[in-house]
């Protein structure tokens, strides 16, 4: 029986709508396409709306004893297509050289050059497993984390961890993620007095004292960045007042700011920093941290991707640290992680499409970094 290719398992993935948070026929088809090569599929459904249900599976196939283990993780769930596409964004379609649909990049490519990929490795590797989530577009409050509970109570810890977002820019290749910056929300709330603008002694005005702690956060200078993370660095995203009246000081003033920044920081540390700031000017602050940065330090597991990029492509890969999360800011707790896939210029665009070469030069990549990594 012919293996099948990156790009007729990619159009049987895209088409499954999955809007995260992903739930039902993609994951039937993901375990579809696991079970004949000796998989054993886990699925499971974790949390409630707001930001649930969402299906979780996990796949393994085990090795020899004493062997070592791989691990693929990666997502089902796609942002929602908007309007405006050329075509159904879940009915794929090849023009040209391009497989057009949503979740072609973001990252049902990538899943389907994997599993093509597992067709090309040789009998008696080590032990090989699949996290993939529904929800990684969305809170990922019931995904990755639910998916690493799982292991745990398996006592499953695999030795390296490849993650297989988007991370090339230019061409397939030219770049790799070896950590990510954390991030942390924070909303700032600044209650007064309302009253009227020319008795101003009768009121107490919150705009003024938000304008102070947001001036103050922005003169913070966080760092200069280190030898793989680029400086932290802050940004407001809202403010709000809703005041409709010309003639009225409001009784209420809020703000919202995020934060994305290096090792030098922790999520917690940031906050008692702003929360500092905020209550000493008569406000509250609520943060939310989303993730914690990781680093991979370059190594052999790095090396072995970039030599399998090197020989498949002839691109030399750039080490990078850049851009927002991923879901690899919880799996760098438990093992080594790193990050590569295909071109990031479309996801979450309109038209979303992938290169089919980049499809099929994948698969071969893949192939080669799970043996690399397994021998």
């Amino acid at each position: 029986m012919t293996a099948p290719t990156a790009l007729q398992l990619a159009k049987r993935l895209i088409a499954h709508p999955s809007i995260t948070p992903a739930t039902g026929s993609v994951f039937e088809e993901m375990e579809a396409l696991l079970l004949p090569l000796g998989f054993t599929v886990t699925r499971f459904i974790a949390g409630e709306a707001p930001d649930g249900p969402v299906e979780n599976l996990f796949a393994i196939r085990n090795g020899p004893a004493g062997s070592r283990h791989f691990a693929y993780a990666g997502h089902l769930d796609v942002v929602p297509p908007g309007q405006g596409w050329q075509t159904d964004p879940f009915q794929p379609e090849v023009r040209g050289d391009l497989l057009y649909g949503r979740g072609a990049v973001d990252m049902k490519g990538s899943i389907a050059a994997f599993v093509s990929a597992l067709h090309q490795l040789p009998d008696g590797l080590g032990t090989i497993s699949l996290i993939i989530t529904g929800d990684e577009e969305g809170p990922a409050r019931f995904g990755t984390v639910a998916l690493m509970d799982l292991m745990a109570e398996r006592n499953i810890v695999p030795d390296l961890c490849l993650v297989g977002e988007p991370t090339s820019v230019h061409k397939l290749g030219d770049m790799i993620k070896i950590g990510r910056r954390g991030s942390v929300n924070m909303w700032i709330t600044v209650n007064g007095m309302q009253g009227h603008v020319a008795y101003p002694q009768n009121a107490d005005n919150p705009i003024t004292k938000l304008g102070k702690i947001l001036s103050e956060i922005d003169s913070l200078q966080l760092d200069d960045g280190t030898d793989w993370f680029q400086p932290s660095n802050i940004e407001f995203t809202d403010l709000h007042v809703g005041n409709p009246a010309h003639n009225v000081i409001p009784a209420k003033a809020e703000g919202r700011l995020s934060i994305r920044f290096n090792d030098r920081h922790t999520g917690e540390s940031l906050s008692a920093m702003v929360q500092e700031i905020v209550e000493r000017h008569g406000g509250e602050l609520k943060p939310i941290i989303s993730g914690e940065p990781f680093l991979t330090p370059p190594g052999q597991f790095s090396d072995i991707i970039a030599g399998a990029i090197r020989e498949v492509t002839g691109v030399d890969p750039e080490l990078s640290t850049s851009g927002g999360t991923s879901d690899a800011r919880f799996l760098a707790k438990i093992m080594p992680v790193v990050e590569f896939g295909l071109c990031n210029a479309t996801m979450h665009k309109l038209d979303e499409a992938v290169a089919i070469e980049d499809l099929d030069q994948l698969a071969k990549i893949f192939a080669l970094i799970v043996a690399r990594s397994l021998a």
